[in-house]
């Protein structure tokens, strides 16, 4: 080529270089960026028998998978549009965009931007979606899945950028002491206590404590245990920190501990579990029927017949739990058992469950199951009078009384978490000490 021509070429080439440079944007700049946030809300409450520590509020960012900065839109944000829509059964994506005034264009392009829109399609009745809309155009969609989660999408040069922001509720530790004269649940709501307070309560103590047979009057408990709260409102129980049980004159305490494996469970204050390998009752708060009894008269067949095991009344359909963990030998009917149940724990152990209205969800020959999970639910099948479960333990193929044997503790404190553990409880059980003080301190003023 003349000089003049292959000047010209090399020029064009460098302007056709730059343009494209300036115009078509990189692989990264085409990334949505994604960010998480941790909001720390402070309250003030002065809640009776509660005491909160000193927060303050922060705002954290735990993560940013772009390192580009913010792109400024050019959007004409002073006539932006805020619109909420409420999810209701049988609504879908579609009928959220149309109701906020969007087309299913702009559902579209928002799904295909970016990889977390996925989590969208997952809706239940009550969520929240609140649109923001610039000239009939998407320009934000913040979805908030429950009081304390939600995620937004922003639209940016590159599609639209995510944000997942978790409220973190302020926290406060309360107080509650009561005396037992009709039943526990009484005592308990009495005491301003919720119902799913009081069962984890009785299940803390389950191990020892039989809520069928054992509770007597003047019986008493006291309970340290989270509250959460969100603006001043409350949401929610949180978990119990130490509690302490007396029944007909022995006093039972249990402490909280989370160990290294971020697993938690509850121990005596040294350091030993309130967890035993079995359940005392597989039926929460039923009323033994029948006790064991190996010369009993069978109510039906009229003659002496061995009551191998215990029986608790209860109405049809209330779950019944596996006593231990184990391996599921029998999902069967089984003679006048009716639907039956039955266990095998390690080499000694053996519990029975029987006269059954149902089994539990995947129960059957070989699997294995969890302590509590559900096995079951009582009825009346078999040769039964009126719905109970009938309840047998064995000890190396021997019947024994499921109400009085000893049951097998379950591991202590292992040796490298005890130092953690007194330091982690410490606190806890002296507080819970000073409330049982004070409390009996203002009762010996009046």
């Amino acid at each position: 080529f003349p000089k003049f021509h292959a000047l010209a070429i090399a020029v064009l080439g460098s302007t056709l270089l730059l343009f494209s440079s300036i115009t078509i944007p990189s692989n990264e700049a085409k990334e949505a960026q994604r960010t998480e946030k941790v909001v720390a809300l402070a309250i003030s409450n002065s809640a009776d028998n509660s005491f909160a520590p000193t927060q303050t509020a922060t705002l954290t960012s735990l993560s940013t998978e772009s390192t580009d900065k913010a792109i400024e839109l050019e959007l004409g944000t002073n006539d932006l549009q805020k619109h909420t829509e409420i999810v209701k059964a049988g609504d879908n994506l579609s009928l959220l965009f149309q109701r906020a005034g969007l087309s299913d264009t702009s559902l579209f392009e928002l799904m295909q931007s970016n990889a977390e829109t996925k989590q969208l399609t997952r809706l239940h009745p009550r969520q929240q979606f609140h649109f923001e809309i610039d000239n009939k155009k998407l320009y934000k969609l913040t979805y908030q899945k429950n009081r304390l989660n939600k995620v937004a999408f922003s639209r940016s040069e590159s599609g639209f950028d995510y944000e997942k922001i978790y409220l973190k509720p302020d926290v406060i530790v309360a107080f509650r002491e009561a005396t037992i004269e009709n039943s526990l649940f009484l005592a308990g709501t009495n005491a301003g206590m919720e119902q799913s307070l009081i069962m984890e309560v009785a299940n803390i103590f389950g191990w020892d404590i039989d809520f069928a047979l054992d509770i007597r009057s003047n019986d008493h408990f006291n309970v340290l245990y989270e509250e959460h709260f969100l603006n001043g409102e409350k949401l929610r129980n949180g978990p119990i920190l130490a509690a302490e049980f007396t029944n007909q004159g022995k006093t039972f305490k249990a402490v909280r501990y989370t160990d290294s494996n971020d697993s938690s469970n509850y121990y005596t204050p040294d350091g030993n579990s309130m967890r035993k390998a079995f359940l005392r009752t597989p039926v929460d708060f039923a009323r033994i029927s029948s006790h064991f009894n190996l010369k009993r008269k069978h109510p039906i067949l009229n003659r002496i017949r061995a009551h191998k095991g215990t029986d608790y009344a209860a109405p049809t359909g209330t779950p019944i739990k596996a006593a231990g963990d184990g391996r599921v030998t029998w999902a069967a009917t089984k003679g006048g058992y009716g639907r039956t149940v039955m266990i095998q724990h390690g080499q000694s152990y053996k519990t029975l469950y029987a006269h059954m209205s149902k089994y539990g969800r995947g129960i059957r020959n070989g699997v294995r199951v969890k302590q509590g999970q559900i096995i079951g639910y009582v009825g009346s099948s078999g040769l039964a009078t009126g719905p109970h479960l009938h309840y047998e333990f064995y000890l190396n193929g021997a019947v024994r009384n499921p109400v009085s044997v000893n049951l097998p503790k379950a591991k202590a404190i292992a040796k490298t978490e005890l130092a953690n553990f007194k330091i982690q409880t410490r606190s806890i059980v002296a507080t819970l000490q000073d409330y049982q003080k004070n409390i009996q301190v203002a009762s010996n003023a009046q």
